[in-house]
């Protein structure tokens, strides 16, 4: 499946200066949404937490058109999330948190097809950290 990279870097663009709400958006949803996930950061430093996914994501975010080059690394973020209980049934309900949180940070701006973008890229990126905790 192709990715549709203008409407990933565009949409991601679009929010990247709002970084911090971002990660506190979603955050504030992921445990509304999936309470369940909530203890698996209670021995988590979050503000630390959220730096970190900001930065996983501007990773993200420049490595789009060469995905190749982070799947070490996405690997390797996989096996660690085995250690903080992370399940493969979490990642589309993250997915999908992140995605709701992006286009809440985006407001109007946000668009249908940018939703669809990061859905196929975030799959992606699941496949391979689920892989990575194999």
């Amino acid at each position: 499946m192709a990715l549709d990279l203008d409407a990933l870097e565009t949409s991601f663009d679009l929010v990247a200066p709002r970084g911090d709400e971002l990660v506190d958006t979603f955050y504030t949803r992921l445990f509304a949404t999936a309470p369940a996930v909530e203890p698996l950061f209670a021995r988590t430093d979050l503000a630390h937490q959220k730096t970190m996914l900001l930065a996983t994501l501007v990773l993200l975010r420049k490595s789009l058109r060469d995905l190749g080059a982070v799947v070490p690394k996405l690997q390797e973020l996989g096996r660690r999330h085995v250690d903080y209980g992370a399940r493969p049934e979490h990642y589309p309900v993250v997915g999908e948190v992140l995605i709701d949180s992006m286009a809440e940070v985006a407001g109007p701006q946000w668009r249908p097809e940018y939703g669809r973008a990061w859905a196929a890229a975030l799959a992606v990126v699941a496949g391979v950290m689920v892989e990575g905790a194999g």
